[in-house]
C-alpha cells in the first residue's frame, strides 16, 4: 500500500506546481493558473464524497487501484495543448483519480493496523505521501527549465501506472470496508470532535495550496530559489508528520498539535508576504521565501498527522472511511480554495496581499479552535 502511494503521489507531486506554470505559458493569468489546481481539487472533493460508499461496495483495493490509474493515465495528454480549456479537462479527470486514491489510502492505514498504532501508521503513510513531494515538487519545475514540459508530463503518467500494478499485492483484513461496530460511548459527538481537525486542515491547506501554486510565478526568474523553497516546504511537512506521529502515540498529545501547527503556518505565510514585498530575488527576500516555505511545511505536517488520528478517534472504527473522506476533503478543498481564492486576490492586488490574507486565516483558525471547540484527543 505504501509503495502504491509513493508511486501514485509521484504523479501528483510532479505536476502540482508545473500545471499552473504550463497554463500561464499558454496565456492564462494568475486566476487561470490557479483554476488548474482548483479544478483538480474540485473534482477530487466531489469524488471523495462517494468514496466511503465505494469502499463498502467494491473494496479498498479496487478503489485505490482505479484512483492511481486515473491519476496517471491522462497526464501525458497535457502536452497536447497549453490552452486553459484542455488543461482544465485533464485536471478534472486526474482529480477523480486523486479523490479515489487519497480516501482509500488513508482509510487503509486505519484498517491495516490496531488503533494504538494509528499515530505511527499515519506518520508512515505521511512518509509515503511526503517523499514524492520532497523529491518531485522542486524537481518538476527544475526539469521543465532543462528538458521541457513534455518530459515531466510523461513521467507523471508512468509513476502512478506502476503504482497501480502494486495494488493487487495488498492484503486487507476479512470484512474489508464494512467496519467494526463502535463500542457504546466511544464517540460522544463526532461532528463536534471533528470541528477542530477539519478547521485546521482547511486553513493550512489553503496556505500550502496557494504557496505551491504561485511560488513559480512569484519569482519566475529564480528557478533555483523556487526549487529550494518547494524542497524545504516538502521536507518540513515530512518532518512535521513524523514528529506528530511520535508525539501522538508515545506522549498522548493527540489533538494538541493543531494550534502550534496553525501558528507555524501563519508565520510562514507572513514571511512569504514579506518576501514578495521585498522582491523574492534579492538576498533578504530570498531568505524569507525559503524560511517561510519551511515553516508552512512543518506546521502543515503537524496538522495533517494530528488531524487524521483525531478524526479516526472521533468517528470510531465503524466509520474509518468517513473519517478518511472528511480529512481528505478538508485537505483538497483547502488546496483548491488556496489556488483559486488567493489567485483571485493576487490578480488585482498582487501576491504579497494574497499570502498575507492566508496568514491571517491560519491565525484566526488557531484562535477559533482554542476558544470554541477542543478536538477529541488522538488514539
Amino acid at each position: 500500500m505504501l509503495g502504491a502511494t509513493v508511486l501514485g503521489f509521484s504523479g501528483y507531486s510532479l505536476l502540482l506546481p508545473v500545471v499552473p506554470l504550463w497554463a500561464a505559458r499558454g496565456g492564462a493569468g494568475a486566476l487561470g493558473a490557479g483554476a488548474t489546481t482548483a479544478v483538480l481539487m474540485l473534482t477530487t472533493v466531489v469524488t471523495q464524497l462517494a468514496v466511503p460508499w465505494l469502499l463498502v461496495r467494491i473494496g479498498h483495493r479496487w478503489v485505490l487501484g482505479l484512483g492511481v490509474a486515473l491519476l496517471g493515465a491522462p497526464a501525458p495528454l497535457l502536452a497536447l495543448s497549453a490552452h486553459l480549456g484542455p488543461v482544465l479537462a485533464v485536471s478534472a479527470v486526474r482529480g477523480i483519480g486523486f479523490g479515489l486514491a487519497t480516501v482509500a489510502g488513508s482509510a487503509l492505514v486505519a484498517e491495516l493496523v490496531p488503533p494504538a498504532q494509528h499515530g505511527r501508521a499515519v506518520a508512515r503513510y505521511g512518509l509515503a505521501v511526503g517523499l514524492p513531494q520532497l523529491a518531485l515538487l522542486a524537481a518538476g519545475v527544475a526539469v521543465v527549465e532543462q528538458l521541457g514540459f513534455a518530459v515531466v508530463f510523461v513521467a507523471a503518467g508512468v509513476g502512478p501506472m506502476l503504482g497501480a500494478l502494486l495494488v493487487p499485492a495488498i492484503r486487507v483484513p476479512r470484512g474489508e470496508g464494512r467496519g467494526v461496530p463502535t463500542a457504546v460511548g466511544q464517540v460522544a459527538s463526532p461532528t463536534r470532535s471533528a470541528f477542530g481537525p477539519v478547521l485546521a486542515m482547511l486553513s493550512c491547506a489553503i496556505a500550502q495550496g496557494g504557496l505551491i501554486t504561485f511560488l513559480p510565478l512569484v519569482a519566475p526568474g529564480a528557478g533555483l530559489l523556487v526549487a529550494v523553497a518547494l524542497l524545504v516546504t516538502a521536507t518540513g511537512a515530512l518532518l512535521g508528520r513524523i514528529a506528530a506521529g511520535h508525539l501522538v502515540d508515545r506522549r498522548g498529545w493527540g489533538g494538541r498539535l493543531l494550534g502550534p501547527g496553525l501558528l507555524l503556518a501563519a508565520a510562514g505565510m507572513a514571511a512569504e508576504a514579506g518576501a514578495v514585498t521585498l522582491a523574492a530575488g534579492d538576498v533578504v527576500g530570498g531568505l524569507l521565501l525559503v524560511v517561510g516555505a519551511a515553516a508552512v511545511g512543518v506546521g502543515f505536517g503537524l496538522v495533517q498527522n494530528d488531524a487524521l488520528t483525531a478524526l479516526f478517534a472521533a468517528f470510531g472504527s465503524a466509520r474509518y472511511g468517513t473519517a478518511s473522506a472528511t480529512w481528505n476533503i478538508a485537505f483538497d478543498a483547502g488546496t483548491g480554495l488556496g489556488a483559486l481564492g488567493l489567485g483571485a486576490v493576487a490578480e488585482p492586488f498582487g501576491y504579497g496581499p494574497a499570502f498575507a490574507l492566508s496568514a491571517v486565516l491560519c491565525g484566526l483558525a488557531a484562535g477559533a479552535r482554542n476558544r470554541v471547540l477542543q478536538p477529541r484527543p488522538g488514539v
